[in-house]
């Protein structure tokens, strides 16, 4: 899931390693691939769905998570770095959906199967180490969680203070989710290390313990291995920390990171496009039959 063309198609094919030209996704797209852990070994298979529409058709992630998938499910969420003017909203809207779904699952699974309930809310807290000094200060999402920030080419573009602020920012995120975060784009080596994490969580490949922190670089930080000492207090200075109120850490992170790109006002809605008129769906049969109802509406409207 994520925005509107951040490359959500492209980094399935390459982790499926499929030479085909990404195509617009409709709403929700399944596909799958097979992969064997090693080699004479039986092939695991792993099911991938893709959310289209951005934001505007979030409900549509309570198709493929159910009671019967949150065990092996996870989550990727791809942000455009070159339109960090919609990056927190898309990311709160989306997370936020997708969380209230998992939980209400939840809820229900504590009455039917109260072990399998507390293993899955146990699971997010075993990437943090037992004595990581973050334990009382994150909120880790309830299912594994992948932030890609896509599109770093246009990114690294930016003024550095800019790469800064994102950068940082998105850390915070993914260390307070308890998430694993890479950037990347269309260079194979960026590729490659987006794939690396979303195999380790498709087909339990070994976790990598790579890291690279650096703000001038493609950022690399598989979940667990930040710190909010490392990542430091939120971009602003002391005297417009001390004047935003906020509930909470993420709250003020919110707020500093949208002081700086405020959050444009748009309707993902009014961006689908309508399938029916879509040359890829083309159906004859159905195209005409289509068309004579329309019509006939219409002049049941005239007459009306």
């Amino acid at each position: 899931m994520g925005n509107k063309n951040a490359g959500k198609t492209t980094i399935i094919l390459r982790c499926l390693e499929r030479e085909e030209s990404p195509k617009p996704t409709l709403a929700l797209e399944y596909t799958f691939g097979r992969r064997a852990r090693r080699p004479n070994t039986p092939k695991d298979v792993a099911h991938f769905w893709e959310l289209g529409g951005g934001t505007s058709l979030a409900e549509l992630i309570r198709i493929p998570i159910t009671s019967h998938t949150i065990r092996s499910f996870a989550v990727v969420l791809v942000l455009d770095l070159s339109k960090p003017n919609e990056l927190w909203n898309t990311m709160e809207s989306l997370l936020q959906v997708t969380r209230n779904h998992v939980n209400r699952i939840l809820t229900k699974l504590e009455k039917t199967n109260a072990e399998v309930a507390a293993e899955i809310k146990q699971r997010m807290w075993n990437e943090l180490p037992r004595d990581h000094p973050d334990c009382a200060l994150v909120d880790p999402f309830p299912i594994p969680l992948v932030i890609i920030g896509s599109k770093y080419d246009i990114f690294n573009e930016f003024d550095s203070e800019m790469r800064k602020i994102i950068s940082k920012t998105l850390r915070f995120v993914s260390h307070y989710y308890g998430a694993s975060l890479v950037f990347t784009s269309k260079s194979e080596a960026l590729l490659l290390k987006a794939r690396a994490l979303i195999n380790h969580l498709a087909f339990g490949y070994d976790k990598s313990k790579s890291v690279s922190v650096d703000p001038s670089k493609p950022l690399f930080i598989p979940a667990g291995l930040d710190s909010m000492s490392q990542i430091g207090p939120p971009p602003a200075s002391d005297s417009d920390l001390g004047k935003i109120t906020a509930n909470t850490p993420l709250e003020l992170w919110k707020k500093v990171f949208e002081k700086t790109f405020p959050p444009k006002s748009f309707c993902d809605l009014q961006d689908t496009k309508d399938p029916a008129q879509d040359s890829q769906y083309a159906e004859y049969e159905v195209d005409v039959m289509r068309a004579q109802k329309n019509q006939t509406e219409w002049q049941q409207h005239l007459l009306l």
